[in-house]
């Protein structure tokens, strides 16, 4: 039984979930469609990736940044609604590029797989990429155990990236270049799987848990403060909503690309927390 509403069904494969303008966007990733869902559960297309979208963010102008997992490029929406290459990643990311945060100057961090997930590959440590303001592509960290959701504090001082097979969140300060250094655990998760996280305003950080069917809100050092039971696998999580206290969560019954566009029982689902969404995404 889940704690949560569904508010939105018959998506693949819901991920980079983020909350913008009284609205949610996030990326129906197997479908190759970034979407909107509006208040009213009806939803928009905001552009189609056909390489498979990932993580969201935006410029300080306002256009939509995407990451394009399969041919590892991150990609901008221009005003007249085209898709432009902000940069590729190929000569850096070693497999498929997955969640992105955006910070206020623009600079996107970008992770990859590392292996191919989906093919069975074995797995491998990989890197984490900044894309600048100016295009440029830099390895800002490495050796992480598939990077996934990441989040930076209110004050733009650090970064924190789930790492999915090291079952830990772990932090990094963000220099003036927007480069990476002190690296340290932030949380170590007992049981648990981190995919998409986002911040809240008491600094505790959401994570969805594929593999254990729940999303647990955690503080730094590790100590558990919520766990909400979904009731199947949980990967992306961002709160929101008119206060920022609607915590949404991206479920689905498999992850595999061949099985979530058959099925289509991805859903977008709902609670009421007590704290509200900080920092970035």
């Amino acid at each position: 039984m889940s704690d949560c509403t569904t508010v939105l069904d018959g998506i693949a494969f819901g991920e980079g979930p983020r909350w913008r303008d009284g609205r949610l966007y996030f990326s129906d990733m197997h479908r190759g469609l970034v979407l909107a869902l509006n208040p009213d559960s009806t939803t928009e297309t905001i552009c189609s990736v056909p390489e498979q979208p990932s993580g969201l963010g935006w410029d300080p102008n306002g256009n939509l940044m995407v990451v394009s997992m399969r041919d590892r490029r991150l990609l901008r929406q221009e005003p007249d609604g085209r898709l432009t290459t902000v940069a590729d990643l190929r000569a850096l990311a070693s497999w498929h590029c997955n969640d992105m945060v955006v910070d206020q100057l623009g600079r996107a961090y970008v992770g990859n797989f590392g292996f191919d997930l989906d093919g069975g590959g074995e797995p491998c440590l990989t890197n984490l990429i900044m894309v600048d303001t100016d295009g440029a592509v830099i390895e800002v960290a490495s050796e992480l155990g598939f990077p996934n959701g990441m989040a930076i504090t209110p004050d733009g001082s650090t970064l924190i990236v789930g790492e999915s097979w090291k079952g830990r969140l772990t932090a990094f300060d963000i220099d003036a270049r927007g480069h990476l250094s002190n690296r340290r655990v932030w949380a170590k998760l007992q049981g648990a799987v981190p995919d998409g996280i986002c911040l809240d305003d008491d600094g505790a950080i959401w994570s969805a848990c594929p593999l254990s069917g729940r999303v647990i809100r955690v503080r730094e050092g590790g100590e558990v403060l919520q766990v909400v039971d979904t009731g199947r696998p949980a990967y992306a999580c961002m709160l929101g909503g008119d206060n920022g206290t609607t915590l949404f969560v991206c479920t689905a019954d498999s992850s595999h690309p061949d099985e979530t566009v058959v099925t289509l029982s991805g859903r977008i689902e709902t609670i009421e927390v007590e704290h509200a969404r900080a920092g970035l995404p």
